[in-house]
C-alpha cells in the first residue's frame, strides 16, 4: 500500500510524562510528514493499521478490528518486575500484575509484534514463548532537528550530571540512589566539584533525606526544555535498570552528551565505548543486590576526563541509529507492507 493512501490508529493517545510520550509525537510527525493520517480512534473508517504501545487498547476493540481486515500491531517494551522484587503495597503490585496481563493479551492477539530492543525481545521469549508470527526488533528514535548538541551551555566551574526520568519512586528509587552515590563519589575524587542535575518526578519524602547543597531538583518538566537540559550537562547517567530502551538516553546521545549507566537491559545496544561507558552491574540484577558503585564511578571518571572526544560520537552515532524519520519508514513497513 502507498503510504499516502493509508490511515494508521494510534493507541493510547500519549499525554502522560516521559519517553513513549515523546516517541509517539514524533512517530507521528514522521507519519504525517509521510503522508500517512493518524487517528487515535480505532472505530474510524478505512483504517490500514493500529499500532498499540504497549497494552493500550481493549481486546475486544482489536478484535472487532481484525474483523474488519485491519492489521493490529504492538509495540512491545519490558514487562513489569520491580513490584515482585520490592513489595510497595498490594494496590502497586495488583496493578503491576494487571498490566503484564494486558501486555501478554495483546502480544498473543496482535499480527505482528515490534519489540523496542534484543533485550525485550528475549526476555518475552523467555518468559512467554516465541510466537509464530511476524516480529521485528526497532529501536527508538529521536527528532535530531530538536535534540541537537548546540548551543553548548555547560558550565566551566563545575561538572554536571544529569539524569532525566518521567518517575524516581514508586519502587524504581534505586536508579536516583545509585545517581546520588556516583556524584558523591566523583565528589571526592575530581579535580572540579560534582553537581547532580534531576529532572522528573521524585516523591517529597526522598528529597527530604537527600538534601544535599550539590543535587538541583528540576521536578517535571516540559518535554520541550530538554534539549537544553541535556546540552548543559557534561555526563548523563540513565538509572534504569533492565530497561527496554529508554528514550532519555538516546536524546542525550543527539545532543552530543555521553552516556554512564550499569550494563543492564537493553543498554550495551545503545551504547558503545565511543559513546560513553558500561559498568558491570555487580550482583544480580534481577533480585536488585546492591550495586557496584565503584565500577560505576571509574566509568563516569573515564567519561569526564576525556568527555570532548565522546561528543561528537555520540552525535554521529544518534545521527546513524536514531533518526526518527528512520525509525518510522520502517515502523511504517511493519504497519503497511504484506
Amino acid at each position: 500500500m502507498d503510504a499516502t493512501d493509508a490511515r494508521i490508529c494510534i493507541l493510547p493517545k500519549k499525554l502522560g510524562l516521559g519517553g513513549p510520550a515523546s516517541f509517539q509525537a514524533g512517530l507521528i510527525t514522521s507519519f504525517q510528514a509521510a503522508g500517512v493520517m493518524v487517528t487515535h480512534d480505532p472505530r474510524e473508517q478505512c483504517l490500514s493499521a493500529i499500532l498499540v504501545f504497549g497494552a493500550g487498547a481493549e481486546i475486544t476493540t482489536l478484535r472487532a478490528a481484525q474483523s474488519a481486515g485491519v492489521r493490529v500491531v504492538q509495540r512491545l517494551n519490558g514487562m513489569n518486575w520491580v513490584h515482585r522484587r520490592k513489595f510497595i503495597g498490594v494496590r502497586h503490585f495488583l496493578k503491576a500484575e494487571f498490566g503484564n496481563f494486558k501486555l501478554r493479551a495483546v502480544r498473543q492477539l496482535a499480527d505482528r509484534v515490534i519489540y523496542q530492543s534484543q533485550f525485550a525481545r528475549a526476555w518475552w521469549e523467555r518468559e512467554h514463548g516465541v510466537l509464530e508470527k511476524h516480529q521485528v526488533v526497532i529501536h527508538n528514535g529521536v527528532d535530531l532537528n530538536l535534540f541537537s548538541p548546540q548551543p553548548d551551555e555547560r558550565p566551566a566551574d563545575r561538572y554536571r550530571v544529569l539524569m532525566v526520568e518521567a518517575h524516581h519512586g514508586g519502587g524504581y528509587d534505586q536508579g536516583l540512589r545509585s545517581g546520588i552515590a556516583l556524584a558523591e563519589r566523583l565528589n571526592e575524587s575530581l579535580d572540579q566539584p560534582v553537581e547532580l542535575v534531576v529532572a522528573g518526578e521524585v516523591p517529597s519524602a526522598l528529597r527530604r533525606v537527600y538534601n544535599h547543597t550539590w543535587i538541583t531538583w528540576l521536578g517535571v518538566v516540559d518535554h520541550a526544555q530538554i534539549p537544553a537540559i541535556n546540552r548543559s550537562a557534561h555526563l548523563f547517567f540513565s538509572g534504569d535498570i533492565n530497561a527496554a530502551c529508554p528514550n532519555a538516553v538516546l536524546e542525550a546521545l543527539a545532543c552530543g552528551l555521553p552516556v554512564v549507566a550499569y550494563d543492564t537491559g537493553s543498554m550495551s545496544e545503545l551504547i558503545t565505548k565511543r559513546v560513553g561507558r558500561l559498568a558491570p552491574y555487580g550482583g544480580d540484577v534481577w533480585k536488585l543486590e546492591q550495586p557496584d558503585g565503584n565500577g560505576l564511578a571509574t566509568a563516569a571518571r573515564e567519561i569526564l576526563t576525556s568527555r570532548d572526544d565522546f561528543r561528537q560520537a555520540a552525535r554521529d552515532q544518534a545521527e546513524a541509529c536514531f533518526d526518527i524519520r528512520d525509525v518510522a519508514e520502517r515502523y511504517l513497513k511493519i504497519l503497511l507492507s504484506d
